[in-house]
Parts: structure tokens; C-alpha cells; sequence
């Protein structure tokens, strides 16, 4: 069905100019792009909300890059670890993120649009003016609806009114809104929040931290020997453990090693057992994974009913690095 709305004129599309690298293609400026309906997709690799998008992304990229639709991801990292060009070509080979992708790592692509989002979906018709945006998860069918209009005022008339059809799993599965009770919590002292080891933390101080006898529901903790920095908590010694006192269906990390090609085995319990079933891609039954790049790892899915329960995961060496939890 055709759109009868009028779509708001949002301003040119922003240059690409400030991008500091490209991947999948040669660089593209605005200009060369006049024509083209232009999708830009912000987005940065460990985002569990990006990824839930991901999946649609893809399925417009494919479906309408014969019809005119050009796709741009611009990756605009938040830790430090994403701003390395080789940890984002594996993040978007893994991923089969085909499009464009503009390396951002200075933000200045960021900055132009005058963006605060990952998510972030700008939508620019043939002639280099925005007409949509879609700020975080959702808004699919909207989104696809401002395409293929945008396609048709593009001279393109053989574009169908169908949208895509998507069955994400994995990352790109769609949260369990009804049961997510637990938010995105970051390990370290800029953005830290509930945390529950008995003395609190040191800001970049090395110390033996101890787990309390009761987690309330969205706190956590620490046992071992970690530092607790700004941007990440790093472990010193072997058996460090990372409790947390959740309510949702998927338990997501974002962990890497310290070291480069280095590797830290770990185990995670649900409850003080195996996660069972409930183990996510990450982890085995048991509750055994490895660490070995720096990126998001899933480490519960629940299967079944969702309750209050005790995430515990046990580093077995040390050399990890915890940068924030996020549910699903």
C-alpha cells in the first residue's frame, strides 16, 4: 500500500569525509550517492541492539540493492578494543555484514549527523535529503514502507509492496520484552552501577574482591583478584568469578583477552548448576567456553520459564577483560 504521508525533510545527507577507513567498498561521498535512496545504519559491533536489527538490515540491503538502495554502515565504536580495523573485519565477515561499512573510530561521521544512537537508521531520498529516521530497535515495517516509497519518487516502478520476511536467531533473535527485567550494566567505574561486593570498588586499584552472602535482583559482584577500571574490569589471578542476579531470557557479556591471541577458559553456572539447555551459543552444557577475541559473548538462553536467577561465570586464568552485560 502506498504511503500518503507527506515524509518530513530532515536536512542533507551529512559527507562521509570524516570516516577514517572503508570496508566492502571504496569510499563514497554524498555526491556519487545522488540517485540512490540511501540507507545510513549506525551501528558498532558489540551492540546487542544493533544486532537485534541486523537481520532486517541485511534483508533490505538484499532485497533492494538491484532497485536502487544503497546501504551504509558507519561503525562508531564505544570501547576502545572496536576501533581496531581487524577486530571489525572478522565482527563483519562473522556477522555477513556485506554492505558498505565507513570506519568512524574518530567519529566525526557520528558527529556530522549529530548522532546519539546505536541504532541510528537514516533514510535519504535520491536527491540527498533525509526523510526518516529510526532511533534504536523496531520501527521495521515503517522503515521498509519509506524505502520503497522513496524507490517508487526515484523513478523505480517495479518495486513491490511485500516486506521482508525475517527468522532471526543467535544475537539477531528479538528480545523476550515481556520477561526482560534486568538493563545494560557496565564493569567499570565511569558507568558502573549496582555493584554489590562488600567495600565497593577502587578506581584502578589491584584488590581481592569477595562475593556477598545475597545478590538483590540486578546487582553484581566480584570475587578474586581484578582491577576495576574505567572503561573495563581486568582480572589478575586465576578463579576470578563475576556474579550478577538477573531476570531475562539471554545473558550476553562483552569480554575479550588482554593480550592478543590469547586465550581464558571459563565455566558458568545458573543457580550454582550447569546452565543445561539454557546454555547460550557461547557456552557448552556444561557451562565451558573459551575467551579468545574481544567481542559479545551469549552465555545463558533460557529455554523455558523465566524466574530470578544467579548468573555466576568462573575465569579459570587470568588476562580477561569485562566491559558490560546486556539481556535479551
Amino acid at each position: 500500500m502506498e504511503m500518503t504521508v507527506d515524509l518530513p525533510r530532515e536536512g542533507a545527507l551529512p559527507p562521509f569525509g570524516g570516516a577514517t577507513g572503508w570496508l566492502n567498498s571504496p569510499p563514497l561521498m554524498s555526491e556519487e550517492l545522488r540517485g540512490s535512496v540511501v540507507l545510513v545504519d549506525f551501528w558498532t559491533y558489540t551492540c546487542i541492539n544493533w544486532l537485534r536489527t541486523l537481520g532486517y538490515v541485511r534483508a533490505w540491503f538484499e532485497k533492494y540493492r538491484d532497485q536502487g538502495l544503497v546501504v551504509i554502515g558507519v561503525h562508531t565504536p564505544e570501547f576502545p578494543f572496536e576501533r581496531d580495523v581487524d577486530n571489525v573485519r572478522q565482527a563483519a565477515k562473522d556477522m555477513r555484514v556485506e554492505y558498505p561499512i565507513a570506519l568512524d573510530s574518530d567519529y566525526e561521521v557520528w558527529n556530522a549527523f549529530a548522532n546519539r544512537y546505536w541504532p541510528a537508521v537514516y533514510i535519504a531520498d535520491a536527491d540527498g535529503r533525509i526523510r526518516h529516521h529510526q532511533f534504536g530497535e523496531g520501527g521495521y515495517d515503517e522503515c521498509e514502507r519509506v524505502i520503497q516509497l522513496l524507490l517508487r519518487q526515484a523513478g523505480r516502478d517495479d518495486v513491490g509492496d511485500e516486506f521482508v520476511s525475517i527468522a532471526p536467531d543467535g544475537f539477531e533473535a528479538q528480545a523476550d520484552w515481556t520477561n526482560l527485567e534486568s538493563p545494560e550494566t557496565y564493569l567499570s567505574d565511569l558507568q558502573g552501577q549496582n555493584f554489590a561486593s562488600p567495600g565497593d570498588a577502587d578506581l584502578n586499584e589491584r584488590r581481592t574482591y569477595a562475593l556477598p552472602d545475597w545478590l538483590d535482583l540486578n546487582e553484581w559482584a566480584l570475587a578474586g583478584d581484578w582491577t576495576v577500571g574505567q572503561r573495563a574490569t581486568v582480572l589478575n589471578g586465576e578463579n576470578g568469578k563475576i556474579a550478577f542476579r538477573f531476570h531475562a531470557r539471554d545473558v550476553n557479556l562483552v569480554l575479550g583477552p588482554r593480550e592478543r591471541g590469547a586465550s581464558v577458559p571459563f565455566r558458568v553456572v545458573v543457580d550454582g548448576e550447569p546452565p543445561g539447555d539454557a546454555h547460550g551459543l557461547d557456552v557448552d552444557q556444561e557451562g565451558y567456553g573459551t575467551v579468545t577475541q574481544q567481542r559479545l559473548y551469549q552465555l545463558v538462553r533460557e529455554r523455558g520459564r523465566i524466574s530470578d536467577c544467579t548468573f555466576e561465570i568462573t575465569f579459570l586464568a587470568p588476562g580477561v577483560e569485562a566491559y558490560v552485560f546486556t539481556f535479551g
